[in-house]
């Protein structure tokens, strides 16, 4: 079958609804969008929620049309829990999204977040998980001596970035590279396996239950 008979098949299902928690200007919400939009993802974005009112993915997501609201995370900084992580968890129920995609959202979930949605949040991380977890990846990654770093999209669980992987792509870290340098490579690779993962997930060829034990290789 070729590419656009394949298209019309898959466009002729139910599109995959996606909701997507954000904290600044949404580069992975954009790609996530454009590929939709090119009809590579019989999906639909039916909420962007971030924890920053000024976030700029809030404005894009308003310029798709795309229902698009700033939660009040408070009392934490880095955290959502206890009255926030509530008013998350009802926004989000009531859209009814099949997949919560956390594309940038800098604030850690904990567990009545994620048992509300258990094997329905993916991630992704600038980093070869299981190294670098957490924050400062690509300064850790070059400071390390690495010689390749790059993302992983994973499922989400109680621990930080320690859900089953699903895809990863690689990049070399070059001689002269600098967090920034590295960061704008890997960024491209992520705008390319998020999306990949999300139609993964939603023609129903991987899910948490049978995950592969090692990620799928992005070239």
């Amino acid at each position: 079958m070729d590419q656009g008979a394949w298209k019309a098949l898959i466009n002729k299902q139910k599109p995959f609804k996606l909701a997507v928690l954000v904290s600044g200007r949404g580069s992975n919400l954009r790609a996530i969008q454009e590929n939709i939009k090119k009809g590579n993802l019989n999906a639909i974005i039916t909420l962007v929620i971030s924890d920053r009112p000024d976030a700029l993915a809030l404005d894009y997501a308003r310029s798709e049309g795309i229902e698009a609201r700033y939660i009040d995370p408070a009392p934490y900084k880095t955290k959502l829990e206890g009255t926030a992580e509530n008013r998350y968890i009802e926004a989000l129920q009531k859209a009814q999204p099949d997949l919560i995609i956390l594309a940038g959202f800098m604030r850690v979930i904990k567990r009545a977040f994620i048992d509300a949605f258990r094997g329905r949040i993916i991630n992704i991380h600038p980093s070869l998980l299981p190294k670098y977890p957490g924050l400062h990846t690509h300064r850790r990654a070059i400071e390390a001596g690495e010689k390749e770093s790059g993302c992983t999209v994973h499922f989400v669980n109680e621990q930080v970035d320690g859900g089953k992987r699903i895809i990863q792509a690689r990049v070399p870290i070059r001689h002269n590279d600098d967090e920034k340098t590295l960061a704008a490579r890997v960024l491209k690779k992520e705008h390319e396996i998020f999306s990949e993962a999300i139609r993964l997930i939603s023609e129903g060829k991987i899910s948490e239950n049978n995950c592969p034990d090692r990620p799928i290789r992005w070239i």
